[in-house]
């Protein structure tokens, strides 16, 4: 008897490309138009597509959100995928979960590029009780069901790990470039139908008590050394202290950079 088929499915996440933010109060304003997929979200796909190609598995295409995102699916689908689904809403990675079973291989992009934090996809494999390798920078096709990668890791190191299907990889967005649709795939794109898979509910929404101004955190530094307070008061603000007087640096932009560098070792920004 043979085999059934393998399916492979890549999740994405439709984001405002260029966000616009407040330098005052850190708020984010999105807009529609600026729409799209980050570079790791279009590695996965392409990903995805090329294990579907060497296993000849089905591929398909999943993301959360509202009705507004269907059009960017369907253009993204031209490239090759089998079945798009749309989970609407709810909790991220418990929607995703309900979507993908069944599915023998999830591919995700590590992180999205509106301040995420990666989490998802290990969410995810949790959901589907599934294993998971994340934040991968190779990766090579093994045979049905088998791929080889390479995580990185601290300090400038990397492990290889084999990884078996049933599993959820997050892949960084130097991985793979997205391959271009064909025009009569674009065009019949347009029409293709989208499955919408309802999300899970997430409860109660939380309720906002306070918001401000972002604030970066403060640098810790040692206390004021000084006989007394007059002393003290000088060693804090630096008062007597030489500067680097003000000056304007002709340079070439490699040379500018070394003097950027430099200054900011000298004021006690970077180590030295």
């Amino acid at each position: 008897m043979a085999d059934a088929p393998l399916r492979v499915a890549a999740c994405v996440r439709w984001v405002d490309l260029r966000p616009e933010i407040d330098q005052l109060t850190g708020e984010v304003r999105t807009d529609a138009r600026r729409g799209g997929f980050s570079a790791a979200d279009q590695a996965a796909v392409e990903i995805a597509l090329c294990l579907g190609q060497d296993w000849d598995a089905t591929v398909e295409l999943v993301s959360v959100g509202g009705p507004h995102i269907e059009p960017a699916l369907r253009e993204l689908s031209a490239t090759g995928v089998d079945r798009v689904v749309r989970v609407d809403g709810g909790d991220a990675a418990g929607g995703l979960a309900d979507a993908l079973g069944g599915v023998d291989l999830v591919v995700c992009g590590d992180y999205s590029t509106d301040g995420g934090s990666g989490a998802v996809p290990a969410l995810v494999a949790h959901e589907l009780g599934v294993a998971q390798a994340l934040g991968l920078v190779t990766l090579e096709v093994g045979s049905r069901g088998m791929v080889t990668a390479t995580r990185r890791l601290g300090g400038g190191r990397a492990e290889r790990l084999a990884v078996a299907a049933p599993a959820v990889i997050s892949v960084e967005g130097s991985m793979a470039t997205l391959r271009r649709a064909a025009l009569p795939a674009l065009l019949n794109a347009a029409e293709r139908p989208v499955e919408v898979a309802s999300g899970r509910s997430v409860g109660r929404a939380p309720v906002v008590v306070e918001a401000g101004p972002w604030r970066p955190r403060a640098r810790s530094l040692p206390p004021p050394v000084g006989r007394d307070a007059r002393d003290r008061i000088i060693a804090l603000t630096g008062a007597l202290v030489d500067r680097t007087p003000p000056r304007v640096l002709d340079l070439e932009p490699a040379e500018a950079a070394d003097a950027i560098v430099t200054q900011l070792r000298d004021w006690g920004y970077l180590e030295r």
